[in-house]
């Protein structure tokens, strides 16, 4: 069985090696005919872009990837420093006409976006020609190869049940090296996926024959993406299978979060997309789905005739009902541990590194102060967002509408949730996100705090103190402290997750929905735990 193991992990470190190389692979570059084609198909009304990007690509050189981006760019600023001049020329002059006449040859959007369009119709070489070949060699190789590593602990590991053995000894799951090798690759594809995604064209091309199936249309980074993270999750998902396969709670939440990322969070929404409707993870809730009222996501909504109202209509709905009545009756749990996708893949992916979140004093104050600032911001953000779309105003309070916009994706949407959240895995825990910058979460959290029936409850006299339950609580919480002393459990950042009940040898603590009287533990208040005064008031 070890070595069945070891071969796993090699088959699957060839199909990682070929996926990531196929990066550097193929050449790129354009005839004139298809340049004129797509500067057509965009509408770009200056004729400077075509000029410099003529001179950029269409060449019969042989140009990688990185090439091609990088002469893409510096087209796009020539050309919008160029009318950027113009527009501060006239505005000196005080010429308003001629001035607002030049902003109709600038190019809006992002450079990288301009340069993933031309890539995808400009590139040539075993990625876009032998997609399928490549797809088995990548993705077909890294899967074989993962769940030859994962299937033999069904065996190795023994008797059903969850043992703190070796979890420290490990390179892999003790901040070692190899821990440190995984967090450089994640926050790496990150870091590309976000700001380069020209670079990952090459993935895009293998993904082409599966895109097109399912919604009609050639793949983006955000379909491999999507791709990707549902084939992770799938193959993760068995290694927790088998480690939990004691625990009916853990098998059926595995399935719970796997269904809903696979159905509601990638196949519904493309499907809508090749039916000509807005693509839309009907799970997903603000602020979680903070995009949602801004105001290309309204517009496109209320242009989608009946489908688009709906969707607007369930989006407030979901907020503002239905997951404040699913949290008092089955506290935070329900999204965070049960549908979520970044849950998901925090429970999946993630699982081996949950021994890491800290548990300390100070870890909890940054949690509470920051996890509720990015709430806030949100709000704000929401708000300006909502004024400005109504008012048609550019800002609120001084506060620029896109601006605030723009900084929240960057920070938040991009850095925070994504190369921070799930790069920083290997040292930091599985839900760094979760625990310190989800708004959804804080939300959920106040909520579950406030007016809940879900609570953890705790037999002390059958407490051992062996500490697996703090150990593995990904959330930060010191569960063997509350067990100790027969306390339940509230915390509002705790999700429900019910690892810390499956690893308890003894039997010592349930995940439960009671009456909210008794809740609350006196001593509670005085160790200065995360209750309320007046509920404790008010239950006793």
């Amino acid at each position: 069985m070890k070595i069945l193991k070891q071969a796993g992990f090699v088959i699957f470190l060839i199909g990682l090696s070929i996926f990531t190389g196929t990066l550097f692979t193929g050449t790129f570059n354009l005839t004139s005919s298809e340049l004129a084609s797509f500067v057509t198909e965009k509408g770009y009304k200056n004729e400077l872009i075509l000029d410099e990007l003529t001179k950029a690509v269409v060449t019969t050189e042989e140009l990688t990837i990185f090439e091609f981006s990088n002469r893409v760019r510096k087209a796009y600023k020539t050309s919008n420093d160029h009318y950027d001049a113009l527009i501060a020329s006239f505005d000196a002059d005080k010429n308003w006409d001629k001035k607002g006449e030049q902003y109709q040859y600038k190019i809006y959007g992002k450079p990288h976006t301009l340069s993933f369009e031309l890539a995808k119709i400009a590139g040539k070489g075993p990625a876009k020609e032998h997609a399928g070949i490549l797809w088995l060699l990548t993705f077909g190789l890294g899967i074989i190869g993962a769940l030859l590593f994962i299937l033999p602990n069904f065996v190795l590991l023994g008797k059903a049940g969850i043992k703190n053995n070796g979890i420290y000894l490990e390179a892999s799951t003790n901040r070692g090296f190899i821990a440190w090798l995984v967090l450089v690759y994640l926050v790496s594809f990150y870091l590309v996926l976000y700001f380069m995604p020209d670079y990952v064209v090459n993935w895009t091309y293998i993904l082409d024959p599966i895109s097109k199936t399912l919604n009609g249309g050639l793949a983006s980074q955000w379909f491999v993406y999507g791709f990707l993270y549902c084939i992770i999750m799938l193959v993760m998902a068995s290694r927790m299978y088998i480690k939990y396969r004691h625990n009916k709670y853990q098998l059926i939440r595995t399935t719970s979060v796997l269904f809903f990322q696979i159905v509601f969070a990638f196949l519904i929404p493309e499907i809508m997309t090749s039916l000509n409707m807005p693509g839309y993870d009907f799970k997903n809730a603000f602020p979680l789905d903070y995009d949602f009222f801004f105001d290309w996501n309204l517009d496109s909504l209320r242009n989608s005739g009946g489908i688009g109202i709906f969707i607007l209509v369930w989006g407030i709905v979901l907020t503002l009902i239905i997951v404040p009545v699913m949290v008092y009756f089955f506290g935070k749990r329900w999204y965070c541990s049960w549908v979520c996708g970044c849950g998901g893949l925090a429970e999946t992916l993630g699982d081996p590194y949950r021994q890491h979140s800290d548990k300390s004093l100070n870890s909890w104050k940054l949690e509470r102060w920051l996890i509720h600032f990015v709430l806030l911001f949100s709000l704000v953000m929401t708000l300006v967002t909502l004024y400005t779309y109504f008012t048609g105003t550019d800002s609120f309070l001084g506060i620029n509408s896109q601006w605030i916009k723009d900084t929240y994706s960057f920070l938040i949407g991009a850095w925070f949730a994504g190369v921070i959240g799930t790069g920083f895995y290997p040292i930091f825990g599985n839900r760094v996100w979760c625990r310190f910058g989800c708004p959804l979460a804080a939300y959920l959290g106040f909520v579950q705090r406030f007016k809940s029936r879900f609570r953890i409850t705790t037999n002390g006299g059958q407490c051992i103190s062996c500490g697996n339950c703090s150990t593995y609580c990904e959330q930060g919480i010191d569960v063997r402290a509350y067990a100790q002393k027969g306390e339940n459990i509230v915390r509002s950042s705790c999700v429900g997750c019910g690892i810390c009940s499956a690893v308890c040898p003894r039997g010592v603590l349930k995940l439960e929905n009671g009456p909210e009287n008794g809740r609350i533990n006196p001593t509670d208040i005085l160790l200065g735990n995360d209750v309320d005064l007046m509920e404790l008031i008010n239950n006793k």
